[in-house]
């Protein structure tokens, strides 16, 4: 790293960065748009099931159990709701709140399956942290969880609230965690132990991987190559859209090109802008397909 410390040139967390590869007209309508999305209950669910896990480590180890976690479930819910009123509206009749939360229980049940939290005591929940590269890139995001070994070995854990991805689309899962990686390591000097990913949907699945120092520079080429096309699109005004079947969820079909819709203008841009969105949303929807 530089002596000197680098200007910031903007700032990019792993869900933008996912948003830019899976769409880059999708992270402009978030991003530089800040176009309002309605809420989903895939999404909220995730936040829900979030909110559980990190406070089920408030309780004693002998403490934390099934039972434990479901009773949180519904004081959970309640207080996003109040800071989130309008999520009460995501359902059509008390049936389907029901079934929502139902949902919630499996995934906070199937967590008991993959891990006993009784044996844990996290050194961090939902850890924010940043490190600015020598480019002047801005890495930031929020940790689930960060576990130290008495011998000093981090592990990093996230939690999913869908399915385990194939085999096919393991790397796109992992870079997620490479990205955490990097941050951490550019802001500690040391790389984590291991990146864990804990899927409480379908039958529950966790996925490891240990990386080293060569996976993570070249994560962090990719993030600057990343960031690199993203300035590209700032400049020329050129956000392409990248049809997939993710489109079918999109909140944004009706102003996307591909379905015969029409983008409003990009607003426009100052001269010295950085694009450094600090928009916090309910866990993505797509962490359900």
């Amino acid at each position: 790293m530089s002596l000197t410390e680098p200007t910031i040139i903007g700032a990019l967390s792993p869900s933008r960065a996912g948003d830019f590869m899976t769409c880059p007209l999708l992270y402009r309508f978030r991003v530089v748009d800040r176009l309002p999305e309605p809420p989903s209950p895939a999404a909220v669910r995730g936040t829900v099931v979030h909110s559980v896990l990190e406070r089920l480590y408030d309780l004693p180890a002998p403490g934390r159990t099934v039972a434990a976690a479901l009773d949180l479930l519904e004081p959970q819910w309640h207080r996003l709701l109040e800071e989130e009123p309008a999520y009460a509206g995501m359902f059509s009749g008390e049936k389907e709140r029901a079934e929502w939360l139902a949902g919630a229980r499996a995934m906070l049940e199937r967590y008991f399956t993959l891990e006993d939290p009784t044996c844990l005591e996290p050194a961090e929940r939902e850890l924010y942290v940043e490190a600015v590269l020598d480019s002047g890139l801005m890495l930031r995001g929020f940790i689930d969880r960060l576990d130290v070994a008495p011998t000093g070995e981090v592990r990093v854990v996230d939690y999913k609230t869908g399915s385990a991805p194939g085999p096919a689309f393991e790397a796109k899962a992992l870079f997620q965690m490479k990205f955490y990686a990097l941050t951490l390591w550019r802001l500690h000097g040391s790389v984590p132990r291991l990146l864990q990913l804990m899927y409480l949907g379908g039958e529950g699945e966790v996925l490891r991987y240990a990386p080293d120092e060569a996976d993570l520079l070249a994560t962090e080429r990719k993030v600057q190559a990343l960031w690199a096309a993203i300035e590209r699109a700032l400049e020329t005004g050129e956000w392409r859209p990248r049809p997939s079947r993710l489109c079918d969820w999109c909140n944004y079909r009706e102003l996307c090109p591909e379905f015969g819709g029409t983008p409003p203008p990009v607003p426009e841009r100052q001269p010295g802008d950085t694009v450094r969105s600090t928009r916090r949303t309910p866990r993505a929807a797509t962490d359900e397909l």
